[in-house]
């Protein structure tokens, strides 16, 4: 006879089991807000998880906004209202802001005040030194300022700036009208300073550089590319006791004897960039020499690569870093190299001529702990350098080696056998096959995978490369005309972190490769022009999955149209820049895309639905517009007041007078583009 046991509780349990269930009861009230900022530290990552947490309730409302530091604004005038509600900003980013006025800065600055610590205005106008003053003399805290490409700041506004005492890192690139008289300004005034860029500021010489290297001893950070700078201001730059990174790139006026102030003082100097220097030879670099503590050196496009040059540098014990891009190289350069003590992990060749199958090799002998290896358009080398890289190179994390044509497609297939650790690979142009795509499967540490124009490859390998590759981020299939929607959807499937995909001209493409692809939630970047098989039904499925979408490109995909436009304009509220050049979008599918407040850059070009007054409509409701590319027939159609309305507000109108040409081949495609190359 069965018998049943019945449970007794003990009266602890009991009392918690007769208990009514708490209702209505916030959680988060027993939490400090310190505990919750740590919480919404971890949203950092997707800034619409932090929307989603902030629209909660109240309490949430006002917890994000005071937990943010920095900030991104899409429009300068936006900022009053923001500006309330974040009151504990550190940070404020305003390169998508094109039009910032000196009422914008002084906002800034009275309401952040001494929290402000960095401000970046790099691609923004319109301000003068009114407005820096009042951010330097409000925000006494501000350590940084991004000002590159401001090109009609004068001298004034660089005096504003010195009151900026506490200042550490400022770029002032291509500021072309300040001269000496602004840099001495600041050096006087900005003591602290420990970083700043020069790059393109043509109004300064010898003396600007020379008040800043007497006035500014803390400088870890130099960067005086293209400045008419001679040797007169070197001895004051080398003997900066902290200097760890100086920028020469295009000082013309820089020469042997001018490196031989390096000799005395400098010994604190890590990075060097004498790159496009042309009156540097190895008489000159032997001066490097007393640089003990030297780790990396850039002499792009500079002297030729000679037995010289090499041996001149061998004492350098502490080097592990070698850029020579774009220069002449000969085999004894290459040999000597290889004989260094040193070992080397970055070395980049691209577009180097000279570098051949011997003169690698020699030099690679040596150098085992290679991580990080460009060997761009080096058009000679063969197997043989293939075979040579994976034996002595084993350890690779980034391999470049776009357009090496003439390297077989068995020798890819080494590449996977023997650098499992791969992480970046390059081979756009070559002759790679699916052998070589399941041999680069094995790379499991893969996050980035460019096979543009590489004719050989089909669904066989890319499939390869989604099941073993499953940490993929970006892959790059530009005129890969064997991949169809089969290869698509496996990588969709075994690469679920993938942001970014270039399938364009891949002409076998369909809407199924979109609705994999939709299936991809980090998706941020679909490059898919000249797909002709896609349609708007693709399009609303990756509008749909893929909420972090920025970039779009579908320009060519002839049968995307209107219907298209609407899931875009529900679901896409990311999207900054979208190419509808030559899609059967009209009127009503472009004005539908206003509702996208990030909406930035727009590229219409031929498009046969597209009217004078549609498109007047959809400017004037797309109002976050920084760069419009447009017909050159609309100039004349559109009322000038409208474009010139744009213009004050910051928007750039690029015109463009183009006929339609039919597409190529791929095959006769990618001949013409190796007939191009000399």
């Amino acid at each position: 006879m069965a018998t049943t046991t019945e449970l007794k509780l003990s009266p602890p349990l009991q009392s918690i089991k007769t208990q009514k269930p708490i209702s209505n009861t916030n959680f988060f009230h027993f939490l400090s807000d310190e505990l919750i900022f740590i919480i919404l530290d971890f949203l950092d990552s997707n800034p619409t998880d932090r929307k989603s947490f902030s629209l909660v309730c109240k309490s949430f409302y006002s917890i994000e906004s005071k937990h943010r530091r920095t900030l991104t604004p899409l429009r300068s005038d936006h900022l009053p209202s923001i500006l309330t509600r974040y009151t504990s900003l550190t940070r404020l980013d305003l390169t998508l802001c094109p039009r910032v006025t000196d009422s914008s800065l002084i906002t800034i600055s009275n309401a952040c005040k001494s929290n402000l610590q960095s401000i970046d205005l790099s691609r923004s106008k319109y301000f003068s030194g009114a407005g820096l003053q009042s951010l330097a003399v409000n925000c006494k805290n501000m350590v940084e300022i991004d000002l590159s490409n401001a090109t009609e700041l004068k001298d004034s506004a660089a005096a504003a700036l010195a009151e900026a005492k506490n200042l550490e890192r400022l770029w002032l690139g291509r500021c072309k009208q300040i001269t000496d008289m602004g840099v001495g300004c600041i050096a006087v005034g900005c003591r602290k300073l420990k970083l700043i860029s020069l790059k393109w500021c043509l109004g300064v010489d010898d003396l600007g550089v020379e008040l800043l290297a007497l006035k500014c001893k803390d400088l870890r950070s130099l960067d005086l590319s293209y400045l008419p700078i001679t040797d007169k201001c070197l001895p004051s730059i080398f003997e900066l006791p902290y200097l760890e990174d100086l920028v020469l790139e295009g000082c013309f006026g820089i020469d042997d004897d001018s490196l031989a102030a390096f000799k005395h003082g400098c010994k604190s100097l890590k990075k060097l960039d004498i790159s496009s220097c042309q009156n540097i030879s190895h008489n000159g670099l032997a001066s490097l020499t007393s640089g003990r503590v030297l780790e990396q050196l850039v002499l792009s496009h500079g002297s030729p690569v000679t037995l010289a040059l090499a041996d001149s540098l061998k004492r350098l014990t502490m080097l592990h870093s070698i850029k020579l891009d774009g220069c002449s190289i000969t085999y004894a350069g290459l040999q000597a190299i290889g004989s260094w003590c040193v070992s080397l992990r970055d070395l980049s060749l691209s577009k180097c001529p000279g570098v051949t199958d011997d003169g690698l090799s020699s030099l690679l002998t040596k150098h085992k702990d290679l991580r990080k290896l460009d060997i761009t358009c080096c058009r000679k080398i063969t197997y043989a350098s293939i075979d040579h890289i994976t034996v002595s190179c084993t350890a690779l994390t980034s391999l470049r080696m776009e357009s090496c044509t003439l390297v077989p497609r068995e020798a890819f297939v080494l590449i996977g056998q023997r650098c499992g650790l791969l992480e970046e690979i390059d081979i756009t142009d070559n002759e790679i096959d699916d052998e070589g795509l399941k041999s680069i499967s094995r790379c499991s540490e893969l996050t980035s995978l460019k096979l543009g124009i590489c004719l050989n490859i089909t669904d066989e390998g890319v499939s390869q490369v989604g099941m073993g590759c499953s940490k993929l981020v970006e892959l790059d299939l530009y005129r890969c005309t064997g991949i169809t929607d089969s290869g698509i959807s496996a990588v969709a499937r075994g690469c679920p972190g993938l942001e970014m995909i270039n399938i364009a001209y891949c002409k076998d493409i369909t809407d199924s490769s979109l609705i994999s692809l939709s299936k991809c939630s980090s998706l941020n970047t679909v490059e898919s022009r000249g797909c002709p098989l896609i349609t708007s039904l693709g399009l609303a499925a990756i509008a749909v999955g893929c909420k972090q979408l920025v970039k779009l490109d579908i320009k060519k995909c002839i049968n995307i149209d209107d219907a298209g436009m609407i899931p875009l304009a529900h679901f896409s509220q990311n999207l900054r820049q979208i190419n509808l050049s030559y899609t059967s979008v009209t009127d009503v599918g472009l004005l539908s895309l206003a509702s996208i407040s990030c909406l930035q850059s727009l590229t219409i070009l031929h498009l046969m639905g597209l009217t004078a007054s549609g498109l007047a409509a959809a400017l004037l409701a797309c109002g976050g517009l920084t760069k419009v590319k447009l017909q050159a027939t609309f100039k004349s159609l559109v009322p000038q007041a409208l474009f010139e309305h744009f213009e004050a507000r910051g928007c750039l109108f690029q015109w463009r007078d183009k006929f339609f040409r039919a597409e190529l081949d791929p095959q006769c495609w990618k001949l013409q583009l190796e007939d191009a190359i000399p």
